[in-house]
C-alpha cells in the first residue's frame, strides 16, 4: 500500500552535498524518534516502504558503488542485500506481512530498442520480481521490461509492464506503449489493468488487501514512468474488479495520480490545481470524493506516498527551487515532519515514502553534518501527543536550505516540474 520511488542519477547529486544552511523555524516537543538505518557500504540509502511487523525495504549504493542493490531490514535494525536478477541495479518495495518483497531489477541484457524503460541510465532491460526468500522474475505484458511497486497480503503484486504495441506518441528513448500490470497470487500469471477510456496507457502504484489497485492512466505522450520516482499522468484511477473508475481532480487537467489505497478504501495522491501550476495531495473517499490536503506554506508541489488504516498520510513537499521536506497529515493538519522530531536531529527529513499501521514512518534523510543522504526510520514517541502540535511552517522558514544541486536533482527526478515546462 505504499510507493514512489528514486534511485541513481539522483543518487549521484543527492550525496554529494555537504552543507546546509540552517534558518530559524519552530520547535514543538517531539513526536518521533529518529533512526539513520545507514547504508550497505556506501553513502546513500533510501527506504521505500514498511509493513506491520517494521520491516523495512529499500535501495542502497553498495560499498562505494554508484549502482543500488536492494535491501531488507531485520532484528536489530540489520540490513541485508538482496542482490540482483543479473543486471548492477535493483531496487525493493514495502514488504507485506509474509516479509515478501516486490522488485525491480535490472538483467544483463541491452533492451534491443535501446529504451531505459527503468531510468537507471544503462538501457539494459529491466523487469519486475519478487523476493521471498529468493529473487525471482515476473513475466512482461509482451514487451521487454516490467517493474514491480506494490504487494498486498494476498500475494498480489502490482506495477506497470510494457505491452508489444510500438506507440509513436511515447517520447525518445521510450518506443513500447505500456499498461498497469497485475501479478498473481499465482505470480507466474500478468494481466493487464485497463486505463480509462481514451487512454492507451497506465501504471499501478497502490493495492489493498481487497484487491483494490491505484494509480494512473494517459497518453504514452503527457505520463511517465520509471523507477528512479519520475511517474506522474493525468488522470488518478481506482481499479476496482478490473474496472478502471476516474478519482477525479482538483481542477486542474494534467496531473492525477493515485499512489496508495488502504483496507477502508481511502485513496491518497496528487493532483494540479486550477491552472495546472500548482500540486496538492488529496485523500479520495467514496463517500466524499476528492479532498484536498492543502500544502505547506508557500510550497507548490505536494506529494503523497503512503497512506495507513488510520488515515495517516505522509509524503514530501516542495517550494519551486525544489527545497523539499517531508510531511504528516492526519486530522485534517497537514504538519512539516521535521517539526514533529527533536530539534537537534542530525538529520532533515527530506521525503517520506511509507507509514505502517503503527504509525512508523520511513523515506529518505540528509545527513546535517555529512551531506550523505540516508533511509530514516521515523518511530512514534510512547505517551506524545497523538495530534500535531507544531504550526504549519512555510518555505520561508522551512529548517534547511538544500544545496543547489541537490534541488536541481530533485526537480529534475519529480514529476511536478513538468508543470511548469507546460
Amino acid at each position: 500500500m505504499k510507493k514512489i520511488l528514486f534511485r541513481t542519477s539522483l543518487v549521484g547529486m543527492l550525496a554529494g552535498a555537504a552543507y546546509y544552511a540552517q534558518t530559524a523555524a519552530p520547535q514543538t516537543t517531539p513526536r518521533y524518534a529518529v533512526t539513520d538505518l545507514g547504508a550497505l557500504g556506501g553513502t546513500f540509502s533510501i527506504s521505500y516502504g514498511i509493513n506491520n511487523a517494521g520491516r523495512v525495504a529499500g535501495a542502497a549504493n553498495v560499498h562505494g558503488d554508484k549502482n543500488q542493490h536492494p535491501f531488507f531490514t531485520g532484528i536489530g535494525g540489520t540490513k541485508y542485500d538482496l542482490g540482483t536478477l543479473g543486471g548492477p541495479n535493483a531496487q525493493a518495495s514495502a514488504p507485506n506481512g509474509a516479509n515478501d518483497i516486490p522488485i525491480v531489477s535490472e538483467i544483463a541484457t541491452p533492451d534491443p530498442l535501446g529504451q531505459d524503460f527503468c531510468g537507471f541510465g544503462t538501457h539494459l532491460i529491466c523487469i519486475a520480481g519478487l523476493w521471498n526468500g529468493a529473487m525471482s522474475p515476473l513475466p512482461t505484458l509482451g514487451g521487454n521490461n516490467a517493474m514491480a511497486f506494490a504487494m498486498n497480503n494476498r500475494g498480489q503484486i502490482i506495477g506497470v509492464s510494457e505491452n508489444r504495441v510500438h506507440d509513436p506518441a511515447c517520447p525518445s528513448p521510450q518506443v513500447l506503449g505500456y499498461q498497469a500490470a497485475l501479478w498473481g497470487p499465482n505470480v507466474g500469471t500478468v494481466q493487464a489493468l485497463p486505463g480509462l477510456a481514451g487512454d492507451t496507457v497506465g501504471f499501478a502504484l497502490g493495492i489493498n488487501d481487497l484487491g483494490q489497485v491505484v494509480g494512473s492512466s494517459g497518453t504514452c505522450a503527457n505520463t511517465g514512468v520509471t523507477a528512479v520516482g519520475l511517474l506522474y499522468g493525468p488522470h488518478a484511477v481506482l481499479w476496482d474488479n478490473g474496472s478502471a473508475i476516474d478519482l477525479g481532480s482538483l481542477g486542474g487537467k494534467t496531473m492525477g495520480k493515485a499512489c496508495s489505497i488502504n483496507n477502508r478504501g481511502e485513496v491518497t495522491g496528487f493532483s494540479s490545481l486550477p491552472g495546472d501550476k500548482t500540486v496538492h495531495p488529496f485523500l479520495w473517499t467514496k463517500e466524499t470524493g476528492m479532498q484536498d490536503l492543502g500544502g505547506l506554506g508557500a510550497d507548490t508541489l505536494g506529494d503523497s506516498a503512503g497512506l495507513n488504516n488510520a488515515t495517516q498520510v505522509v509524503g514530501g513537499s516542495c517550494d519551486n527551487a525544489g527545497n523539499c521536506r517531508a510531511f504528516l497529515w492526519e486530522k485534517n493538519l497537514l504538519s512539516d515532519l521535521n517539526d514533529l522530531i527533536a530539534a537537534d536531529s542530525p538529520m532533515y527529513l527530506v521525503y517520506a515514502l511509507g507509514i505502517n499501521d503503527a504509525g512508523e514512518i520511513v523515506g529518505f534523510a540528509v545527513q546535517k553534518k555529512t551531506g550523505d543522504i540516508h533511509a530514516y526510520l521515523a518511530t512514534p514517541i510512547r505517551g506524545a501527543s497523538a495530534k500535531p502540535a507544531a504550526p504549519v511552517v512555510t518555505s520561508d522558514t522551512a529548517q534547511y536550505t538544500i544545496p543547489a544541486n541537490i534541488r536541481m536533482q530533485l526537480r529534475l527526478r519529480l514529476p511536478f516540474d513538468r508543470l511548469r515546462q507546460r
